[in-house]
């Protein structure tokens, strides 16, 4: 069991110190062996390139300082003594990245070479002009600004960081916080890349463990289609913190344990409470931390994630009410999965079975974008998918929840077109629960046109970049977004999906974009007892930064349906008074359709949660103040109850924010008649 001398890792004491059985043991062998057959560790050969690509890569960056302090006029001292310093961080720090996986990486410069024109300008001619450059796309407006390009086939992102002193040492130490000091938020980004990871493999008690659960559950949210920050979903230093927090809480524990404790934590996580592994912490710097009580940004935050160093950030504030939703969804579809692996019912395969998205729903939004080649396309994309979360935000805005979305973070091409070509898939489905009316219909047209506006604003907008939003039924989805390259036939229900409690046999009216000089289609259909029409409006939309190129603007006819039509298809091309038919997309079509009532909806399902008889409940999250034995005491109270586990978790769960609130690392007073669980 451990005795109260051993260390306590996070902000509250671990729910169980108890060590791996033989069985565990024996699962974390076949965990290991899966991960190995799933191709997930790199060969010596790609380790060793990469070393020697960082290798290059500094010297480029150390000459190309030392080149702009010659220039800028300082002594031939000063170009002798000119350093960079490159970092790395992400995947590659915390020693969990795969075979071409992108190497995340920071240079450090003096405080006289500036990120502005020295590094996306004079730095980016350096790459241009470089043989083993390609790919090289500045994206200085970012977040975090970045310079992605491959270096002799290795994909790297590059960031850049000033700091305030002339000459950058070789032991440079980036987790000492007075490197922060004079330096704009967007460097503090930057450098809390690389502070960040180093926090987490020192805040973990086992950190070869940690790495091992977070392979395998990285592995798990990708074929889930849960791995995506850019979407509203967990990204790489999300799901980091999530694995941390789990080993935290359990620190003697087996991978094999801690993935299924992982599912199990937070399956029972009450959000927005936050999960942190140390306490916020204040500093004189004066750089703004995450606090619900005096941000009141941080308030709409659904499911924060801080990160552990200075300034402590919301690293999850992508996530939307929806993208939640199927968070936590694919949370209990993986909690079912380890339970009956425990009971040796399942092997690990099952965990990563891959979500059959285009199976899951009746209706999706498919987002085309275009390009007249695949550079311009690379940079439009970005720009695009970087945007595709405001569309979801949006459509849970405009109908108050009741549309629900589901942003599926994987793009799909179009290898036939002649155009270079990408798209994006969205599920839509009613909110659970939800009573239907005859005539009730969601109109997301307008929503779809302030989506189509912001995206428009691309500074980098060239001819040939364009946009298409269209909703299409679940039998339309396009054959190339099938592994096979054609629609499989449909079966009765994958067994990796859920049974959906709330599906209904009506089908909500869902409208497309509006807009007068663009051409459109529209589909209409009946349904089983409640007749309701969807209307489909495709956006042929010309990208205008600016009023110089309002004369693309071309109007253009649009085609109207009878809703009551004979119920046969009637098919129409449309075409794009700016762009050649072969890069329309294939769901350009007008159509009238009667449904079939055939279909069911298959995904988006609340998976209930079972605790098998044989398994021992971990009973709490945290511990109070007056527990004994650093809080084990519960723990086993809770072991001898099984019946009790999930309602012993939920309750400990409640215990850990009330240890957090007495504590004052965080006292949530705003989010108290918001989030009435918090009482």
């Amino acid at each position: 069991m451990g005795s109260c001398d051993e260390k306590q890792y996070g902000v509250t004491k671990p729910i169980s110190r108890a060590g791996p059985t033989v069985a565990d043991l024996q699962r974390t062998k076949e965990l290991e062996k899966f991960l190995v057959e799933s191709g997930l560790y790199e060969s010596e050969e790609e380790a060793a390139k990469r070393v020697e690509v960082l290798d290059r890569l500094g010297q480029v960056l150390k000459s190309w300082v030392k080149m702009l302090t010659h220039r800028k006029g300082y002594t031939d001292q000063m170009v002798e003594d000119a350093n960079a310093v490159i970092f790395t961080f992400g995947s590659y720090r915390l020693g969990v990245h795969g075979p071409g996986a992108d190497l995340d990486t920071l240079c450090i410069g003096p405080s006289y070479v500036n990120r502005e024109e020295d590094f996306f300008f004079a730095l980016h001619d350096i790459l241009a002009n470089m043989e083993e450059i390609t790919e090289l796309q500045p994206i200085p407006d970012a977040h975090v600004p970045v310079m992605k390009f491959k270096f002799d086939g290795i994909s790297i992102d590059l960031l850049y960081a000033s700091i305030s002193c002339l000459v950058v040492r070789d032991d440079l130490d980036i987790s000492d916080v007075t490197i922060l000091q004079n330096i704009d938020e967007p460097t503090v980004r930057s450098l809390n890349g690389c502070r960040v990871a180093d926090q987490i493999l020192k805040l973990v008690p086992n950190a070869e463990n940690f790495r091992t659960t977070l392979r395998c559950l990285k592995f798990w949210a990708k074929r889930r289609g849960v791995y995506s920050n850019v979407t509203g979903f967990l990204g790489g230093v999300n799901l980091a913190l999530l694995v941390a927090r789990v080993c935290q809480l359990y620190p003697n524990a087996a991978p094999s344990m801690l993935v299924s404790r992982f599912f199990r934590v937070y399956t029972q996580w009450r959000w927005p409470n936050p999960v942190m592994l140390c306490p916020i912490e204040e500093n004189e710097l004066g750089f703004s931390v995450w606090d619900p009580r005096k941000n009141p940004r941080d308030r709409t935050h659904h499911m924060p994630i801080i990160t552990p160093a200075y300034p402590c950030m919301n690293s999850s504030y992508n996530v939307s009410t929806s993208t939640l939703r199927v968070m936590m969804e694919q949370f209990q579809y993986g909690n079912k999965i380890c339970g009956e692996i425990e009971l040796n019912k399942a092997q690990w395969t099952a965990l990563c079975e891959p979500y059959a998205f285009f199976e899951s729903y009746k209706n999706y939004l498919q987002v085309d974008i275009v390009a007249a080649n695949v550079d311009d396309l690379r940079a439009w994309k970005g720009w695009v998918e970087s945007r595709l979360r405001q569309l979801t935000l949006m459509i849970e805005r405009d109908t108050s929840g009741k549309l629900q979305c589901h942003p599926y973070p994987y793009e799909y091409m179009d290898i036939s077109r002649q155009c270079a070509h990408s798209a994006f898939f969205m599920g839509l489905q009613r909110k659970p629960g939800e009573v239907v009316q005859e005539g009730q219909q969601f109109d997301i047209r307008g929503t779809v046109d302030e989506f189509r506006h912001s995206v428009n604003m691309y500074m980098f907008w060239k001819p040939g970049m364009d946009i298409y939003v269209s909703h299409v039924r679940r039998r339309q989805i396009p054959s190339y977004v099938f592994p096979e390259g054609y629609k499989r036939s449909r079966q009765s229900r994958p067994t990796s999906q859920q049974d959906n409690p709330h599906k209904s046999s009506q089908e909500d009216e869902i409208s497309g974009t509006e807009q007068c000089e663009r051409n459109f289609k529209r589909k209409y259909f009946d349904m089983p007892g409640v007749k309701q029409e969807i209307v489909v409006k495709k956006q042929f939309s010309v990208p205008l930064d600016s009023l110089a190129r309002s004369s693309l603007s071309q109007s253009s006819s649009g085609l109207s349906f009878d809703m009551h039509n004979s119920g046969q298809d009637v098919m129409e091309r449309t075409k794009s008074p700016e762009s050649d038919t072969e890069c329309a997309p294939n769901s350009s079509v007008v159509t009238s359709l009667t449904s079939d009532g055939g279909c069911e909806d298959v995904g988006s399902t609340q998976m209930a949660v079972s605790v098998e008889d044989n398994k021992v409940v971990d009973g709490m999250i945290g511990g109070r103040f007056d527990d004994t034995a650093c809080g084990i005491h519960s723990v086993a109270i809770a072991e001898n109850e099984d019946a009790r586990g999930n309602e012993a978790l939920q309750n400990e769960l409640q215990q850990q924010m009330e240890v957090l609130a007495f504590n004052s690392v965080l006292l949530l007073y705003p989010f108290l008649n918001r989030f009435p669980y918090y009482h």
